[in-house]
């Protein structure tokens, strides 16, 4: 039997994804391994340990037995706690000891994705233990590698893959989560449309339409008359959905049209990633 069909994006996204973090993240000296990323708290070090951490609780490893210290500002909920164990745990390591580990984890990683034969739908463990199918669980690696090649890549000013497989598994991922934006985090009135206008390596124009009951939508159609426009790059767009910058904080980089306040709220809750 070989990988389904609907599988082998993900896994080869994520390959793509995780091989480019394996090569910009070799040759860093010490210091470079503690620069700061715009993952709150995070450096260098703790993004490529979240990585490690992840795809070797995918493989089955237990999870380290592990006391966080209570000064971590960035830590505020129980979501948090969980990832940061995985980090905190690997805050000591040498820059050899964190390529190597990165190395080996691939390895692993990538025999058991180059054998997986199960079915799309096999419930298998997520994050916080919860269950989910395996095509979700794999969807979410390839978008989430992806997520951290770019933070990486900003910090180290490496830039470059922004449409690649991964930033395409992170557009579809992405979009969809624009309706609860509009209607209900930023609460645009019923029989209202909001136009997002994205350019750059990954283009599109997607509507999200407001009904009668206050429930989103969306679609590819061009609205007439929207209530607001708004018009960004992919990578303030991907900046923005996924919490690593604030929308007043990138005021220069977006154009707005039509309802100010409307378009200030629809930014200020953007973010749709813990």
């Amino acid at each position: 039997m070989t990988v389904h069909s609907k599988l082998q994006p993900y896994i080869d996204a994520w390959t793509h994804s995780i091989e480019a973090i394996s090569e910009m993240v070799t040759p860093l000296s010490e210091g470079e391994w503690n620069r700061a990323t715009e993952c709150p708290g995070w450096s260098v070090r703790d993004v490529v340990s979240h990585i490690i951490g992840f795809e070797c609780e995918a493989l089955g490893d237990p999870r380290p037995i592990h006391s966080l210290p209570r000064d971590l500002y960035h830590v505020t909920d129980e979501f948090s706690r969980y990832c940061e164990v995985q980090v905190d745990v690997r805050r000591c390591h040498t820059a050899p000891e964190m390529t190597s580990e990165l190395e080996y984890t691939i390895i692993r990683r990538s025999r058991q994705l180059r054998n997986e034969t199960r079915a799309p739908e096999t419930t298998v463990r997520g994050l916080m233990g919860r269950e989910v199918t395996l095509e979700l669980q794999l969807r979410m690696r390839a978008f989430d590698v992806w997520v951290h090649e770019q933070d990486l890549r900003r910090t180290l000013d490496r830039p470059g893959n922004l449409d690649s497989p991964g930033g395409l598994v992170t557009r579809d991922f992405l979009l969809p989560q624009l309706p609860k934006v509009v209607a209900k985090e930023a609460g645009a009135p019923a029989g209202s449309a909001v136009v997002f206008d994205v350019h750059g390596p990954v283009e599109f124009m997607r509507t999200v339409r407001v009904d009668a009951e206050g429930h989103g939508t969306i679609d590819g159609s061009v609205s007439l008359g929207p209530a607001v426009t708004l018009a960004m790059d992919w990578e303030t767009f991907v900046r923005l959905a996924c919490g690593r910058v604030r929308g007043d904080a990138v005021g220069d980089l977006v154009k707005t049209e039509g309802d100010q306040d409307l378009a200030a709220a629809i930014l200020g809750h953007m973010a749709v990633t813990p």
